[in-house]
């Protein structure tokens, strides 16, 4: 059962199959979360990142429906696409018990992650310290993908509770 603060998926097949027109429509969606209505994570402002900027739109937006090491060869992945709705309230609901959030190291990147576990979704935050970055986000289906998430989130808070015992 998905929280009730979840957004419905954006299905592919509500635009009649018509790729430009579903790509509008998510484009419309993360405008108005993340350009005409900026939201707040953790008392810190949510930037993004602009560059290279493809089809006019933020390479923030294609990092979150789309795959691919090479900022030119990206593929849509149409989960992703379907979730477009689902970043922002996560950052606003990161509090809700449902989200398991950790801080972590991708090479000398500080990056925030939040996994809303029950819904196989993960949200990647960049952390530059007085604010945030959504870098990626991706459905996690996969067995050991899991098991590699829950080990870091153990040992992140197993280390947390070190530093303060």
């Amino acid at each position: 059962m998905p929280p009730s603060w979840l957004p419905p998926l954006v299905l592919f097949e509500s635009y009649e199959g018509d790729w430009y027109r579903y790509l509008d429509a998510l484009y419309d969606f993360f405008r108005r979360d993340f350009i005409d209505h900026k939201p707040v994570f953790d008392a810190r402002r949510v930037g993004l990142k602009r560059h290279p900027l493809s089809q006019g739109k933020e390479a923030t937006f294609w990092h979150l429906i789309s795959e691919g090491s090479s900022e030119e060869e990206r593929i849509p992945d149409m989960r992703r696409c379907e979730r477009i709705r689902w970043p922002r309230p996560i950052m606003e609901n990161s509090y809700d018990g449902m989200i398991k959030v950790w801080k972590n190291m991708r090479g000398r990147e500080a990056r925030i992650c939040l996994w809303l576990e029950a819904e196989e979704y993960l949200l990647v935050l960049a952390d530059r310290v007085d604010y945030v970055l959504p870098w990626t986000a991706y459905v996690v289906d996969r067995p050991h993908t899991k098991r590699k998430l829950q080990k870091e989130f153990d040992e992140y808070w197993k280390n947390q509770g070190a530093k303060n015992g």
